[in-house]
């Protein structure tokens, strides 16, 4: 299952600069939890799963820039 970004921006991984990254690819995640944050014009939106699974990838790097409709991560 495919996580899609909601809005433009950057993505982060992480909650804050040196801070853990929210999940890493491995991961358990439950629906609902948050994977990372979207950035757009210093407003940050939380990046949530839809459904429970595993983490298999990111398909978009920390700091990468999204588009609404891009995949950042794919669950199995």
């Amino acid at each position: 299952m495919d996580i899609i970004s909601p809005l433009p921006g950057i993505f982060y991984r992480k909650p804050g600069p040196g801070k853990d990254p929210y999940v890493t690819e491995g991961d358990s995640i439950i629906a609902g939890q948050t994977i990372g944050l979207v950035e757009i014009m210093k407003q940050f939106s939380e990046v949530r799963a839809d459904v429970a699974g595993v983490l298999v990838r990111f398909e978009i790097e920390d700091f990468g820039i999204v588009n609404p409709g891009d995949v950042i991560a794919v669950t199995s």
